[in-house]
């Protein structure tokens, strides 16, 4: 695949992730003021309930699937065959997996609304065929089906939530647009692959690497959605829906990072097959440089306005999100210094083994810590929590590969990126202090920031000859030189 390819797919994707969080995130300071934390803190904690029964439905799907389907898509039988066996088995699992959840709902006592409303979210894991289109690398189509969807989901927010007791119509508005994004993707998938005859001594051959691939999956939700579910069972709603907040706001640098890493997958996958070691090589170090280059800009800049962000958006009575935004900057280096390992490298060449055994060891980190700490601090308490498990799954996976890759030379090219956020963060930060949190403030500390760190980045490039700034350089002085 070209570069430009690779660009315009990494684009896509990240729109449509960025949509994800970003649209419903338009809702946010609305939602807070109307229903309260106590009202997000429901929400989050039947969602984050739900998701897991999504996440079990999907087993080890996301990567496996992409994987699977990026390896064998030049040949139009292997890839019927092959998508065919995937998603029957996914259609097994996520049948046993709704009808637990029915039985769930039975049983439930308190928030039973809810949880039954979260049904339809728990229903489009059984329709979810995403992987497949990211396998054959059509980024474009997955954006454009899912556009519309997230854009009425915001106009019926705004519509039909008018007071606390609506909750229930936010959770029906945002568990029916997740069933509906992924509805609207079987309309083209008769396109690029079709149905085909398999037996189960076929099918089965996928079972060991999808529960493989599972275990990682489980583990890192123990410390994206089981903090949610520790704060409301050994905290309050309140805090969660503190925490909540902040969560959103940290996946929105993330959102980007994962989105480019999402892009690559298949095309190192791709690459493995073929045994181009130069081209991934290459590849892995042109993403790191530019992907850290980008999270560390977004994690001082939001750990820097974190405070004034949080006063603005949602109102005074969430100032404590403030705090936690600026906890969980922390992990955004972590988080995306390990995805260009885990998807460049990990995954493609199939070393699954030591990705699981990075995020197990993650997990147990993040649950005891969580146990300790949420009973004392409580969501600042999670927030360490999810540090001190990052820190761990990005070092170890780092030094797993230390013998493949080149760690040192990774490393020296992003040293210049912490001093430089620094620099960027000192200034931005003392005006959150010394003016009122209003959007004026906001404003002045992104121009600041921004302009700070760009100004250090493109003067560091320049110092370093790097390709792409005198690229894009040559390319200002040919437009200029033809005006």
């Amino acid at each position: 695949m070209a570069k430009s390819s690779i660009k315009k797919n990494f684009l896509y994707q990240m729109i449509y992730e960025l949509l994800v969080i970003i649209l419903p995130f338009v809702t946010s300071p609305y939602i807070a003021r109307v229903i309260g934390a106590e009202g997000l803190g429901t929400y989050s904690y039947t969602y984050s309930v739900a998701y897991y029964f999504v996440l079990f439905s999907m087993l080890g799907l996301k990567n496996y699937g992409n994987r699977s389907i990026a390896r064998i898509r030049e040949n139009q039988e292997f890839l019927n065959q092959t998508f065919t066996e995937i998603y029957v088995l996914h259609f097994l699992t996520s049948a046993v997996c709704v009808l637990i959840y029915i039985i769930y709902c039975i049983q439930l006592k308190e928030d039973r609304l809810f949880a039954w409303i979260q049904f339809a979210f728990v229903l489009s894991g059984l329709f979810d065929i995403s992987w497949f289109f990211f396998g054959i690398e059509k980024f474009k189509l997955t954006v454009t089906r899912n556009i519309i969807i997230k854009i009425l989901n915001v106009v019926c927010v705004f519509m039909f939530v008018k007071q606390a007791a609506d909750l229930w119509k936010y959770c029906l508005i945002m568990s029916l647009g997740m069933l509906i994004s992924q509805l609207m993707l079987w309309f083209s998938v008769r396109k690029y692959v079709h149905f085909t005859k398999i037996e189960w001594s076929s099918m089965k051959k996928h079972v060991k690497p999808m529960l493989i691939l599972f275990i990682p999956a489980i583990s890192v939700s123990l410390y994206k959605y089981m903090d949610k579910i520790m704060i409301r069972l050994l905290s309050s709603k309140e805090q969660l829906g503190f925490y909540e907040n902040a969560e959103k706001v940290n996946t929105i640098p993330l959102t980007i990072i994962s989105s480019f890493g999402t892009v690559m997958l298949p095309k190192m996958s791709n690459l493995e097959a073929k045994k181009d070691k130069e081209k991934k090589l290459y590849y892995m170090r042109i993403s790191m440089k530019y992907v850290m280059c980008l999270a560390f800009a977004m994690a001082f800049g939001m750990a820097a306005v974190g405070k004034t962000f949080a006063s603005m958006f949602w109102g005074k009575d969430f100032v404590a999100s403030g705090q936690l935004i600026m906890g969980l900057s922390v992990t955004v280096p972590f988080i995306s210094f390990a995805n260009v390992i885990r998807t460049q490298y990990l995954i493609p060449n199939q070393e699954d083994k030591k990705y699981t055994i990075s995020v197990v060891i993650g997990a147990v980190v993040n649950l005891v810590i969580n146990f300790l700490l949420i009973p004392i601090w409580q969501s600042f308490g999670a927030t360490i929590g999810t540090i001190a498990a990052e820190i761990t799954v990005c070092m170890f996976q780092t030094i797993s590969v230390r013998k493949e890759l080149p760690i040192l030379k990774y490393v020296k090219d992003l040293a210049a990126y912490l001093p430089i956020g620094i620099i960027m963060f000192i200034p931005t930060y003392l005006i959150s202090i010394h003016m009122p949190a209003t959007i004026k403030t906001f404003g002045i500390e992104l121009i600041v920031g921004a302009t700070i760190y760009c100004t250090l980045i493109v003067g560091y490039f320049y110092l370093i000859k790097d390709d792409m700034l005198f690229r894009y350089l040559d390319k200002i002085k040919a437009f200029v030189s033809k005006k």
